[in-house]
């Protein structure tokens, strides 16, 4: 089994070659609040599910529930919490195979897991390279709400000498 990421010093830089397809980074908590719910929904996402625990009711949902684009917000900022890439900020490539599992509720407390599933060079820039990972994000319950995959463009090391991926 993979060992978990820690990053004892969160402000040092990571590179490529500090990652092998298989690392693992789990993140701590982060409560989500009905505040925090309406709060995103106002501004970014204002539908009646997001808004108002009333007309919530008659949707699919019948319930008040986050906004799955918020759920995504949290998801980053619970990676960068946890210093995913240490002190070298999370620059994406591409964002695919999003899924909503379920909705992220008031109450609920989401934690974030990345596993790195593929590391490889830029073909055009030798200072960089990308990695792929898969990130699930469940709540207090176990659940998962949503799974993605991110591509990240991660820098190579000054030193770097071929290194097989």
């Amino acid at each position: 089994m993979p060992a978990i990421t820690r990053h004892p010093r969160p402000g040092e830089p990571r590179y490529l070659e500090d990652f092998k397809v298989g690392d693992l980074t789990e993140t701590s908590g982060f409560a989500v609040t009905r505040d925090m719910i309406l709060s995103f929904a106002e501004q970014y996402d204002p539908q009646p599910m997001h808004l108002d625990e009333t007309a919530a009711r008659d949707t699919v949902f019948g319930e008040l529930v986050g906004s799955g684009w918020q759920t995504l917000a949290v998801t980053m900022r619970l990676l960068l919490d946890a210093r995913l890439l240490g002190g070298t900020p999370i620059v994406g490539a591409e964002l695919r195979d999003i899924r909503f599992h379920a909705p992220m509720r008031p109450g609920d407390v989401l934690r974030a897991r990345a596993e790195v599933i593929a590391i490889r060079p830029s073909q055009s820039r030798p200072d960089r390279g990308f990695m792929d990972v898969r990130v699930t994000t469940t709540n207090s319950e176990g659940v998962t709400l949503v799974t993605q995959r991110w591509s990240l463009v991660v820098p190579r090391r000054p030193d770097f000498q071929k290194v097989a991926f």
